[in-house]
């Protein structure tokens, strides 16, 4: 099955709420490989890949967030796969 990657940027209130951690779990449970990172703008910058429905289902949980966050808006760009090894949060 070919991989799906995508950069996806997460706006609103994402920083100092555990959205990182919350982000990471779940990428875990859907087997994705990538990273997450705070980005210095308040954002949330997240890299996944693997297959589709994964994917979908991991923007699904980035726009809605941890019980604290409020996400206004996700950018969601697709990317060339990268062959990411795990998942990591990048500080």
């Amino acid at each position: 099955m070919p991989l799906k990657c995508v950069y996806v940027k997460i706006h609103g209130f994402v920083q100092g709420i555990g959205f990182r951690h919350y982000i990471r779990r779940f990428a875990k449970k859907l087997s994705l490989k990538g990273w997450v990172r705070n980005a210095e703008d308040g954002t949330v910058e997240t890299m996944f890949e693997g297959n589709d429905e994964a994917v979908n289902k991991m923007l699904t949980y980035c726009k809605m967030g941890p019980e604290l966050a409020k996400v206004s808006k996700i950018e969601v760009k697709e990317e060339k796969p990268y062959g990411f090894v795990n998942f990591e949060i990048r500080h």
